[in-house]
């Protein structure tokens, strides 16, 4: 009895009143995409599903940024940094440790268990060095542009680590994909398997960041990001409230580092330049910032829609990309999906009524 109530109670919070989409028809609709998902690869071409994987192993960031931008009201434009920690970690870690191991566990958690140190010390001194607002935004920037600065500058057999050679702005190359098992039982990822592995990943992601809106804690953090003062007068410690959610969030884009890595095999310190930067605030913000499920639609959507634009020139890409982060902010602050869900689900709500009063005998008199 006690699993089970321990269950619905998981059930119950996941469903919490913090997220988009809790009725019948929701879960049911997000099962048929998942199912849809599961057997894209049996019917799609390889280059489809190779192109999925990428847009999929993005949204990793996204859903982070949401988290703490829509939750926590932190703006940050430095999670492509530690996408670039993730990236990098995982590639030394892999290039040195694949031989002896046969296999990159070890990496692929070195890959998120860095950057969210990482973000946890950068977290530190911004949250209890009571910075806020747009200088938050500004230290992630700068944090971001000097890494990938610092990152340019190590070219030459000097800057080796084991076997692995950061490479300067050439990048490392030659990562090894995500390789699971044990010596002389291992399998590497690629393709439909890889595919997989990053889907599973991104629903789990989900229903965890889910969970954790709607717990204790994303009840504190939401309330810290609404009003910090009123809630550290209720006793919660809002620095370390921020401090969690800013590392979770660092650690979400490490994940992305590393499928990047393991899907290219290869990562420069561009992917950490200002242009790319922008990037998640853009995915974030269009989609709507207070939800992870548009994090993740808008991340793979206007990715998709970037590489369509790609072939006439990324400029144009960038420029609508841009034009489009401009007509939300005016028109639509929420973003594109939380207005539309409310829509939907008082379009249902009418329906239902209807219905009712129909069905009533009174419903006429009481119209």
């Amino acid at each position: 009895m006690k699993k089970v109530s321990r269950f619905s109670q998981l059930l119950k919070t996941i469903n919490g009143p913090f997220s988009l989409g809790r009725s019948t028809v929701f879960w049911l609709v997000l099962a048929l995409v998942i199912g849809y998902l599961f057997a894209f690869p049996r019917f799609a071409s390889r280059y489809d599903v190779i192109n999925l994987t990428y847009f999929m192993s993005w949204t990793f960031v996204a859903m982070g940024l949401s988290l703490i931008w829509g939750c926590g009201n932190i703006l940050s434009f430095g999670q492509m940094a530690f996408v670039g920690i993730g990236g990098y970690a995982y590639g030394i870690i892999a290039t040195n440790t694949i031989g002896a191991m046969g296999n990159t566990v070890l990496a692929l958690i070195g890959g998120v268990v860095v950057p969210f140190l990482v973000a946890a010390l950068l977290g530190y001194f911004v949250f209890y060095g009571r910075v806020s607002g747009v200088y938050v935004s500004i230290m992630t920037l700068v944090f971001t542009l000097v890494l990938e600065t610092f990152m340019g500058q190590t070219a030459g057999d000097k800057w080796r680590v084991g076997k692995a050679l950061l490479g300067g702005y050439n990048g490392m190359t030659n990562i090894p994909s995500i390789t699971l098992g044990r010596p002389g039982a291992s399998t590497a990822l690629s393709g439909a398997s890889l595919y997989y592995f990053v889907l599973t990943l991104m629903v789990l992601a989900y229903l965890m960041l889910r969970y954790l809106v709607n717990s204790k804690y994303g009840v504190g953090l939401i309330a810290t990001g609404s009003n910090p003062e009123r809630t550290e007068v209720l006793g919660y410690d809002i620095r370390l409230i921020q401090l969690l959610a800013f590392a979770i969030a660092g650690g979400l884009a490490g994940l992305t580092g590393v499928l990047y890595v393991a899907w290219g095999h290869y990562i420069t310190p561009s992917t950490m330049g200002l242009t790319n930067a922008a990037l998640p605030v853009i995915w974030v913000a269009v989609g709507g910032r207070k939800s992870i499920l548009a994090s993740i639609i808008f991340a793979i959507l206007l990715q998709y829609f970037t590489q369509m634009l790609a072939v006439t020139g990324s400029e144009y890409a960038l420029i609508l990309l841009g034009a489009m982060l401009l007509v939300v902010v005016m028109y639509m602050p929420e973003g594109v999906l939380p207005p539309i869900a409310r829509w939907l689900s008082g379009l249902g709500s009418r329906k239902g009524e209807e219905a009712t009063a129909t069905a009533s005998p009174r419903g006429g008199a009481n119209g």
